[in-house]
């Protein structure tokens, strides 16, 4: 029964310590995300403004798509940490594309045009799916 105890308590310490530390990841990229973009996501969000929570929710779901599929393979929080730092970047290089394509992007978004946060939410999650599928152990 001792050993039984003492798998679940690792388990469970495991479980707290990546869970934990895929929270603080996620915030670190909001933060991030939301600094490279030129309107303030944030206070677009609590003013009601649909864009920046569609466009936002879609970076942010990019992000953890790849970050559960780092957890759920990394060896050590050092592997996690670096296949986070690839998710991390792939999402700013699509907020880049996006822009490129849409250069009236942050004025749309600021406006509350759902269409191209629409569109940078699918690319975003796309990015996502596709960089979680590309990693390999």
């Amino acid at each position: 029964m001792a050993s039984w105890v003492n798998e679940f308590g690792g388990g469970i310490s495991a479980h707290l310590l990546y869970f934990a530390l895929s929270i603080a990841l996620i915030s670190v990229f909001i933060v991030l995300y939301t600094a490279i973009t030129p309107y303030r996501e944030i206070a677009l969000i609590r003013a009601g403004n649909q864009a920046a929570a569609v466009s936002l929710g879609g970076a942010v779901l990019g992000f953890a798509l790849p970050l559960a599929q780092a957890v759920a393979q990394s060896g050590d929080i050092d592997d996690m940490l670096t296949w986070s730092a690839v998710a991390l970047a792939a999402q700013l290089a699509a907020y880049g594309v996006t822009r490129l394509l849409l250069p009236q992007l942050p004025l749309d978004v600021k406006e509350g045009k759902l269409a191209p946060a629409i569109f940078l939410a699918a690319l975003s999650i796309a990015i996502g799916v596709l960089n979680a599928a590309a990693m390999t152990e």
